[in-house]
């Protein structure tokens, strides 16, 4: 059952799987382990990234796509769901409308520029998809009638995932189980599903194409392989699924503007991820969100704790002043990328493979193991 729900794509590492459990069950039981406002958005904002997060890595990691463009689709589905909430009401009929219409949107923006630009190399695609990104901010800066402009859209849920709601009078292991704990488990269904439903698309034949064309694409257009085609796939499946996470943040924020999808921050904080968990894994966009967002989210509280317990010592205290968070977590960030230059998930199975107790998993063997356009050539000469 597990092997069917993971698509065969295992840890490969006992200390990742380990991990793994962990950030799970630390997500699945949270609201019972560390009661409290804090702590359940930041759980909240783990589970969105980690979908907008893996999102970005089957772009980056599995077909070798830059794009700056990926916080434009984050963004639209927030403002689907925000948008037709503010003009329908509170109503699940508003949910299911406005991110149905937020995809379509994402779908036809994918498209045109994946049709329009996935044929320019390198930095000028990048370039381009940060031109769409800034104009789409721009737009929604503007058209304060329909967006709400800088100040946003402030808007209801359904009563059900409304704070006000109570689900059971009597609390469970002392927690009341009212309309936000409904509302965070919601979202972490949603994010289990969309990140098995990723881990499928990557461990499919369509993955491994995208794979070959990240390592070669020349030779999976030789073989057979339309380059072209699969790389727009990649990008609408990408955007899709960030606009699914856009979706997710407005539903629990019950608000969006500009910066709170939109700003190329966010664009920034997706690729550190990216880069801390390791690149074409999946996994790594759930460990390195958790560390991420647990890091700037209590890395102030832990300055502020250190630099009173060294208060006799000013120059230090002025140092670990939390005003300095930034500081520290761009020195965190360097000391990540140079001790785990392939991420988390890549050291932790690299250490693995390199352990005594060494196992080769029969797909290492033979030549098509080091290049996935070798393995690619048989099977499109047989279905050909």
């Amino acid at each position: 059952m597990l092997r069917h729900l993971l698509s065969n794509d295992y840890p490969r590492s006992r200390v990742l799987a380990a991990i793994l459990v962990l950030l799970f069950l630390g997500l699945a039981f949270q609201p019972f382990l560390i009661p409290g406002i804090k702590a359940l958005n930041v759980a909240a904002k783990i589970l969105v990234f980690i979908v907008l997060v893996a999102s970005f890595d089957l772009l980056l990691g599995y077909t070798g796509i830059v794009s700056f463009a990926h916080t434009m689709f984050f963004g639209i589905g927030a403002y689907g769901v925000a948008i037709a909430s503010t003009r329908m009401g509170a109503g699940w009929s508003a949910i299911l409308l406005g991110t149905a219409v937020a995809l379509v949107l994402s779908f036809a923006l994918a498209l045109a520029i994946g049709l329009f630009s996935l044929r320019v190399r390198a930095i000028f695609f990048s370039m381009i998809t940060l031109a769409f990104a800034a104009a789409f901010q721009t737009l929604a800066s503007q058209l304060s009638d329909f967006t709400g402009g800088e100040d946003g859209l402030t808007f209801r849920m359904p009563e059900v995932l409304s704070p006000g709601f109570t689900l059971s009078e009597t609390p469970v292991l002392g927690l009341t189980l009212d309309g936000r704990i409904v509302c965070y488990y919601l979202l972490f269904a949603t994010c289990v599903l969309l990140f098995l439903a990723l881990l499928r698309i990557v461990n499919s034949p369509f993955g491994r194409v995208l794979q070959a064309i990240r390592e070669n694409e020349f030779r999976a257009e030789a073989i057979g392989y339309r380059v072209v085609v699969y790389r727009t796939l990649s990008s609408i499946l990408s955007a899709l699924f960030a606009t699914l996470a856009g979706a997710m943040l407005a539903i629990w924020l019950r608000y969006n503007g500009p910066d709170t999808t939109l700003s190329f921050e966010i664009m920034l904080d997706v690729l550190l991820i990216v880069v801390i968990g390791g690149m074409g894994t999946i996994y790594g966009a759930a460990i390195g969100a958790g560390l991420f967002l647990v890091a700037q989210s209590y890395l102030q509280d832990l300055l502020r704790l250190a630099s009173g317990a060294v208060a006799d010592l000013p120059w230090l205290a002025a140092l670990l002043s939390p005003d300095r968070w930034l500081l520290w977590l761009g020195l965190l960030f360097v000391l990540s990328v140079y001790y785990f230059p392939t991420g988390v998930v890549g050291r932790l199975r690299a250490l693995r493979a390199a352990g005594p107790l060494r196992t080769p998993p029969p797909a290492a063997a033979g030549p098509a193991a080091s290049d996935p356009t070798k393995s690619l050539q048989g099977d499109y000469v047989e279905n050909n």
